[in-house]
């Protein structure tokens, strides 16, 4: 009995450990996608034609939109970055928004 109640206070340690913060350049890289979300959606359109084993021939498509609550709410891109950087590090950005490689605002 008490060996399995060490296993999961060992378990229980491990995934609190796991919901700490992480690394501040990994957290950037992260909110990097939150704050491009909050600037416009983001969409995605896929079609082909392809052939059955029967040799019919057949179209197909999809659409797919990723839509964010900061997007809706018309929050700045760059509060939304430094918020999430914030509460996933617990460490201010290194680097504005702006300055990050890959930002296209």
């Amino acid at each position: 009995m008490r060996a399995r109640a060490g296993h999961m206070a060992l378990a229980l340690i491990g995934i609190v450990a796991a919901c700490g913060p992480v690394p501040v350049e990994q957290a950037e890289l992260t909110c990097l996608r939150d704050a491009e979300l909050a600037q416009r959606p983001r969409t995605n359109v896929a079609v082909g034609i392809g052939t059955g084993f029967d040799g019919d021939t057949r179209g197909f498509g999809s659409v797919s939109v990723d839509l964010s609550g900061d997007y809706l709410m018309g929050r700045d891109p760059s509060q939304v970055y430094d918020r999430c950087v914030q509460r996933r590090s617990g460490q201010p950005p290194r680097r504005p928004l702006a300055d990050q490689p890959g930002w296209t605002g």
